[in-house]
């Protein structure tokens, strides 16, 4: 068993079971593997255990299902391909993956798994990795994509219905209205990408909130689908944007709030992104965050896993 002290390398993204509530179940993909947490983060053991490996795994990202609860499937992005568990990662199997084999930079998976078995992949120069079939086979879809270095990925809420996919790469954001089968550049300002992060909020009566965190620009929304942005706290977001996440009932709340991971701070706003705060008072977070997990909502007494540059996850 590793503490959260024993942890020593880069943690790149964080997944969480549905039912953390009951199982506090979460995994940290990590430059050295991927780590896996049964009691809400507070200690983590390698989740590759059952693989034996003789040298690290370097794990770039990772995905819960949401049907979790029933398939127990989880999915991480390593460098060489993707790996699948359906037993709580415990266990995993080696997804076929062309040749040479891509570097998998983000995973996700649709909302309506249990039904379409949707799983996207982003790549480094390999663009999107598609799978209909709970991600056991995959294939390049990147018709109309014009840059293959993707970073982020984000699935509309209501994908069922809309089949909207939006992905973050290094010259732009790039949109699907069908599911991941092609693509068409948005028109988000060329000089403001790279785009390290994205989030669509839920909105049944227009197209939701687009938010999209730069590298090196702040923060940016827009209320058309991509078509129009508007800045965000200029005077307080000045870093890069890790990650952005949306309160659940963000389109139908009084105060729908989104918080922002930079490079150096956590930020929250109650008010779609146009005042901004600490997200706790005091947190220091001078030596560089990566990534974030909300898996109880945005509630200030929630409990928040962080990953860090300098290696470990902290949880507040």
């Amino acid at each position: 068993m590793m503490s959260e002290s024993q942890l020593q390398d880069v943690t790149y993204a964080l997944a969480c079971s549905p039912g953390f509530a009951q199982d506090g179940l979460c995994f940290a993909a990590r430059a050295s593997g991927l780590y896996r947490s049964a009691d809400g983060g507070r200690t983590w053991q390698s989740a590759y255990t059952a693989l034996s490996l003789t040298s690290p795994l370097p794990t770039m990202a990772v995905a819960v299902s949401p049907d979790f609860a029933s398939d127990r499937t989880v999915l991480a992005g390593v460098e060489g391909g993707i790996l699948r568990s359906d037993d709580r990662g415990r266990h995993w199997e080696t997804v076929s993956q062309p040749s040479p084999p891509p570097v998998i930079t983000s995973l996700a998976i649709s909302p309506h798994y249990a039904h379409d078995g949707l799983a996207l992949a982003g790549t480094v120069e390999d663009g999107v990795f598609r799978s209909t079939d709970k991600g056991r086979q995959w294939a390049a879809w990147n018709f109309g994509l014009l840059d293959l270095n993707v970073l982020c990925i984000a699935l509309s809420p209501r994908f069922a219905e809309d089949e909207t996919v939006f992905i973050g790469a290094e010259t732009g954001i790039f949109r699907s209205a069908n599911g991941g089968r092609s693509w068409r550049e948005v028109a988000f300002p060329t000089e403001l990408a790279p785009v390290l992060s994205l989030a669509i909020s839920s909105d049944h009566a227009r197209p939701g909130a687009l938010f999209a965190g730069t590298e090196a620009h702040g923060l940016f929304r827009s209320d058309d689908g991509g078509q129009t942005w508007a800045r965000l706290g200029e005077n307080v977001i000045a870093e890069a944007v890790n990650q952005i996440i949306l309160s659940p009932n963000f389109a139908n709340s009084a105060t729908p709030d989104v918080l922002a991971l930079l490079s150096e701070a956590l930020l929250i706003s109650h008010d779609g992104g146009q005042t901004w705060s600490d997200w706790k008072a005091g947190l220091d977070l001078t030596l560089g965050a990566t990534c974030v997990a909300a898996p109880r909502g945005l509630a200030s007494r929630a409990p928040m896993l962080i990953g860090r540059v300098e290696g470990g996850v902290l949880r507040l």
